[in-house]
């Protein structure tokens, strides 16, 4: 069957919408590929009554995060969320474009930690010839759903993802997290830069009570028409 998308809204999403949509009463945001966490002090300022959990494996950015956010409606969790427990070959991305301006190259000190993968590369070095993948590195691996059984966080107002590849294994193992999920915003590609990685129809196949609300070139915010969400 042939799948009808959405059209490509331009540009990136527009914080105050989502704050609007979600609503400023969101309790519980879980954000997956926190890096730095500049994107969660975004999310403590749209959402002041929510309580953030942040997931990052890689050692360089979980640093970065340490020293931007200190507030402590900020958790931070170092390990990556994938389809099984356990531990995992984590690809550490390195390298800078020639031409980065100074300013910028000296945020990377210890090179490029925005493209790290729980998957090998594959087209991705051919879109990013100057990103490297010189090194692995064993990291924490939990599954969505044990990490939410566990700590009993549910129903979430909003899961953010940056998981570089690896969506497809965020899905498989966060079934039942994903049911208690009001919005999901994450990243897809349909070329398949790291192996494994699964398309936007794949996606739409794994999430089959979720509608897409906004859809861009390369991220996508899904809704889920299975929950009630006019709830206080």
């Amino acid at each position: 069957m042939t799948v009808i998308l959405p059209p490509i809204t331009q540009g990136a999403i527009d914080t105050s919408y989502l704050r609007n949509l979600v609503g400023e009463a969101a309790r519980v945001i879980i954000e997956i590929g926190a890096n730095n966490g500049l994107s969660t002090l975004s999310f403590l300022e749209m959402f002041p009554n929510a309580k953030i959990y942040a997931f990052e494996p890689d050692p360089r950015a979980i640093e970065k995060f340490k020293m931007n956010v200190t507030d402590p409606k900020a958790s931070l969790f170092e390990m990556a969320i994938g389809a099984k427990d356990g531990e995992a070959q984590f690809n550490v991305s390195s390298g800078l474009p020639e031409n980065m301006p100074p300013e910028e190259r000296a945020k990377y000190p210890l090179g490029w930690d925005l493209s790290g993968s729980l998957r090998p590369p594959k087209t991705h070095k051919s879109f990013w010839p100057w990103v490297k993948f010189e090194k692995k590195i064993i990291v924490q691996v939990k599954q969505l759903d044990s990490w939410v059984r566990e700590n009993g966080v549910y129903p979430i107002d909003l899961i953010w993802a940056d998981t570089q590849g690896a969506e497809g294994d965020l899905i498989a193992g966060g079934a039942v997290a994903l049911a208690t999920t009001r919005y999901f915003y994450t990243e897809y590609s349909n070329e398949e830069c790291y192996e494994g990685q699964v398309n936007l129809e794949e996606i739409m196949d794994m999430l089959p009570h979720f509608r897409i609300v906004l859809r861009f070139k390369e991220d996508v915010l899904f809704e889920n028409m299975a929950m009630d969400l006019n709830r206080p």
